[in-house]
């Protein structure tokens, strides 16, 4: 009986080491796979990689360009120059109670700050083939027209007056004379007849 039992045990002996064998071969990636979802866990993320030298020049470069080109001031020609010169400032009051302030820029001659309810321009004179007084900012496409006896401020963009009615106190005076002594009519200023020029 005893060497039966020995037979047997012999006989299946190699079955349970392969079986055993591959009940750890099944374990071991099941293992490895928990093992690397631990590492990819708990793995700090790879530090960014700092800027050069070069690098951080380039984009202080690019910023400061940036910011710059609409702090630049173009050179401004001796016509435009005279244009400023004839520009009313200070504080002037529009229509329906509204005010513009309108200052030369005493470190940029020809320039002028025009500052309002909700807006804010940098201007300057340009000259028009009409000869009236205009400044512009032609960055935030704004335009200043000023008459003889009134100003007003459009959005061209927008496509429409932000100011109107706006008079200083030349302009004033200009409008109260406009009353007393109109200006005349187009129609009003018609040509003399040829008989008026023979004396007929």
């Amino acid at each position: 009986m005893k060497h039966l039992v020995a037979a047997t045990l012999i006989f299946l002996a190699p079955a349970f080491v392969l079986a055993q064998a591959s009940t750890d071969t099944a374990k071991k990636p099941a293992v490895k796979t928990a093992a690397k979802a631990t590492a990819k866990a708990t793995a700090k993320p790879a530090p960014k990689k700092p800027l050069s030298a070069s690098r951080i020049a380039l984009n202080s470069t690019a910023s400061q360009v940036a910011a710059g080109v609409r702090a630049a001031d173009v050179a401004l020609t001796p016509d435009e120059l005279a244009i400023a010169d004839r520009i009313q400032t200070g504080q002037i009051p529009c229509e329906l109670g509204a005010s513009v302030s309108l200052e030369a820029d005493p470190r940029a001659p020809g320039y002028f700050n025009l500052k309002g309810k909700g807006f804010s321009y940098r201007m300057h004179p340009v000259v028009t083939s009409t000869g009236a007084i205009r400044l512009e900012d032609q960055h935030d496409g704004a335009v200043w027209l000023q008459l003889a006896n009134k100003s007003m401020l459009m959005d061209q963009k927008a496509g429409k007056r932000l100011a109107d009615e706006c008079s200083s106190p030349a302009q004033v005076a200009v409008a109260e004379g406009f009353k007393t002594n109109p200006a005349p009519s187009l129609l009003d200023m018609s040509t003399p007849s040829k008989c008026a020029k023979d004396k007929c």
